[in-house]
């Protein structure tokens, strides 16, 4: 799985506003993609400014891919949950690198 996160990594950068996310996931409400952030259905959102958060791109588009492929809640859970770690990940090795 780490190896389809990382090829989508290099192809989907970018984030995601709220607007996007609920287009891309196919819901109408904010409270929805909160609910499902809060339920581990949905990664959390990464701060980008004082009131302003998005999602990665590639965040999104690996659950989308989870959904399509028939997987229960478990599995998108620890999906979610491998996609935060990727994260933690991520940043360790950009403080690593100094940038």
């Amino acid at each position: 799985m780490s190896e389809f996160i990382g090829a989508l990594i290099e192809k989907m950068p970018g984030l995601l506003r709220i607007p996007a996310v609920m287009n891309q996931i196919g819901v109408k409400s904010r409270k929805t993609v909160y609910d499902r952030v809060k339920d581990r259905m949905l990664t959390r959102p990464v701060k980008i400014g004082e009131r302003s958060v998005a999602w990665p791109a590639y965040e999104i588009a690996a659950i989308n891919a989870a959904r399509v492929s028939g997987v229960g809640e478990e599995e998108l859970r620890t999906l979610v949950d491998r996609l935060h770690s990727k994260r933690e990940e991520l940043r360790s090795l950009i403080a690593g690198q100094g940038i």
